[in-house]
């Protein structure tokens, strides 16, 4: 049995035989499970990579040989045979392992990402850098089948066939993505895995004659008709349509199969893909049956049972389920509400509006741009769309939202899931940048809800209004709401725990409102506490009364100083000539860490507890 946590690189790996590695990769599913159980994480896309991430290290040299994973979230087996198993206690912990790839962490991270459909693009890259430099390494980037339907994946695929580089790109084809991939894409990959005949015929003609001279001799003639067998059965498909050859599928769960197939690739002149069939969560049962994506990552369960060990508590909801359930309520008053996600149904919580209106739903796929502008276009003839998308996935659709949405004034209603600090996933996925890149955009509205009601309240404006709305809301849970929507009126804030003898005024938004007021009434501070629920526009109205009190100010904000709550108050000050003090409580101009929300505000300076000792300064001048 192998001592996982004395591994220190790959090496060790070329001197097993097929049997032992197969015997490894059981250990490694057993050490997965076990720790993922403890501290969460990507579990059931790791579990069906193991004996290909064994395999890859088994015939490359890494880091000399370049292997990365497509998103990173499946390279738990990379780590462990690159000498980062004693660390896996500490996985996506504050300062611990990250759950990505990390330049940072190894030698053998040679490319870091947190969203999909980069790897093809970043590996072109580092091929053609090989080639202008005279060197001699392998390019292997490892790519699953969801990501292959971003217009980026195809984007690279395209200049890959016209490049010719010498490449090999794993496409890992386990049907999934998250949850079960859509498109058809998917379908035209279907039909690549039923020519397994194909390309096991051609296997094995190519052993059987080449071990001889006569033998040799007849494969050299039948070289012409296997060309146009494979031009007929193959190349016309998807990969073939790119100018890439394409070998497999193989399976990838076959150790000596992988092993050959990977040598086989490294005799090829030019791109080939090297089509990998595995099963998404392999080892573990509920995983393997999983289709709805709730395996793809989880918390700590119970490995016995599958249980989650931490439950949604009585009386409350997740901030998605929320969101969803209020837009389904909607929709069942307007037949021209439709919902959009970019393959993000389960974890936006869209699964009962996908139920009950299929007709209405629309899953886009890893393709949040194409997202945006179908939204757009649905605007346009009539629809009204509730596009939900992660903020951190936003990003990736700036255009579309600017040039499509807002520049038409269409009024798509955004729900922005997973805005401010989210935790373990780290740098790639804080939705904290989502203020400052929307704030500018013309027509935009940006709002953000303290609790339920609100947020039913704001859902509700945005679909009776016809100018693009954003809704921010957080991850995590939420007390249950208690009553029904209403319209509020755009750009508006509301004022709490205010009496004329305070003296300091807090302005913040979201679930911040209600904790700060919990903080000020308990310890009967003279503080008044402004919502500012409204990012974009600001509530000109009431700062000008605010600013006519003559009192320190604190902006205190979930996300990046720079285009903030703070930044924004200053320039309409500016603007309209109104004196402030204000001190900015917000997140500093560098990427953010994993970690707890608390633990990573408390080494910012932006937890309550710096803004209570704020609060005291203040008074006491």
């Amino acid at each position: 049995m192998t001592n996982l946590n004395n591994i220190q690189n790959p090496g060790f790996l070329k001197k097993m035989s097929v049997k032992e590695l197969e015997q490894l990769a059981g250990e490694i599913r057993s050490f997965l499970i076990t720790n993922i159980s403890k501290t969460g994480g990507h579990l059931a896309s790791n579990l069906g990579v193991v004996e290909l991430t064994i395999a890859l290290h088994y015939v490359f040299d890494s880091p000399t040989d370049k292997i990365f994973f497509d998103v990173g979230h499946q390279s738990y087996t990379h780590k462990i045979l690159t000498g980062r198993a004693s660390r896996f206690p500490q996985l996506r912990q504050y300062k611990g392992l990250s759950g990505f790839q990390k330049r940072s962490e190894s030698i053998h991270d040679v490319w870091e990402a947190g969203h999909s459909s980069t790897s093809l693009s970043a590996a072109l890259g580092m091929a053609i850098a090989r080639d202008l430099s005279h060197a001699d390494y392998y390019v292997v980037p490892v790519i699953g089948d969801g990501a292959l339907s971003s217009g980026m994946a195809l984007e690279a695929l395209n200049q890959i066939g016209s490049e010719k580089r010498n490449m090999i790109i794993i496409f890992n084809d386990n049907n999934m993505s998250i949850s079960r991939n859509v498109g058809a894409l998917t379908k035209g990959f279907s039909r690549l895995r039923a020519g397994a005949g194909y390309n096991s015929l051609k296997m094995n003609m190519k052993r059987s004659l080449r071990s001889n001279t006569i033998g040799e001799f007849v494969y050299t003639g039948l070289k012409t008709m296997k060309d146009a067998l494979k031009d007929t059965i193959i190349d016309k498909g998807v990969f073939g349509e790119f100018n890439v050859e394409y070998l497999g599928p193989i399976d990838g769960h076959n150790m000596r199969d992988l092993i050959q197939s990977m040598q086989t690739a490294k005799l090829h002149e030019g791109p080939i893909v090297l089509h990998v069939i595995t099963q998404k969560g392999k080892g573990y049962l509920p995983c393997e049956t999983d289709r709805e994506g709730t395996w793809h990552s989880v918390g700590a369960f119970n490995i016995t049972t599958g249980e989650a060990l931490h439950h949604i508590p009585e009386g409350y909801i997740t901030w998605s389920q929320l969101m969803s359930d209020n837009v389904l309520k909607l929709a069942d008053e307007n037949e021209d509400i439709v919902a959009l996600t970019p393959a993000m149904m389960k974890g936006s919580a869209l699964h009962h509006f996908f139920a009950k209106y299929p007709e209405r739903s629309f899953d886009c796929g890893i393709a949040e741009e194409h997202a945006a502008t179908m939204a757009a276009g649905l605007a346009v003839a009539g629809k009204r769309p509730y596009l939900t998308i992660y903020s951190s996935f936003l990003q990736r659709a700036y255009d579309q939202i600017n040039h499509d949405i807002c520049r038409m004034d269409l009024p798509v209603v955004i729900g922005i899931d997973r805005c401010g600090l989210v935790g373990e996933d780290g740098e790639t996925h804080h939705g904290v940048f989502d203020p400052g890149i929307l704030s500018g955009l013309p027509n935009l509205i940006i709002a953000q809800p303290k609790d339920a009601d609100e947020a039913g309240d704001l859902l509700y404006t945005a679909f009776h209004q016809k100018h693009p709305f954003a809704v921010r809301f957080p991850k995590g849970t939420i007390p249950a709401g208690s009553r029904e929507m209403k319209e509020i009126p755009i750009g508006s804030w509301t004022i709490h725990h205010d009496a004329p003898e305070n003296k300091v005024i807090v302005l913040t938004y979201g679930e911040d409102v209600e904790r700060i007021l919990d903080k000020v009434t308990v310890n009967n501070m003279p503080v008044t506490v402004v919502n500012c629920r409204f990012l974009k526009p600001l509530d000109e109205q009431m700062m000008r009364e605010l600013c006519a009190r003559n009192l320190p100010m604190i902006a205190y904000e979930s996300d990046m100083k720079i285009n903030g709550l703070g930044a924004g108050i200053l320039s309409l000050c500016n603007d309209c000539g109104l004196d402030i003090s204000l001190t900015r409580f917000a997140f500093p101009d560098k990427y953010i860490q994993q970690g707890g929300s608390n633990q990573l505000r408390r080494e910012m300076h932006t937890d309550l507890m710096c803004l209570m000792e704020k609060i005291e300064e203040l008074i006491k001048k």
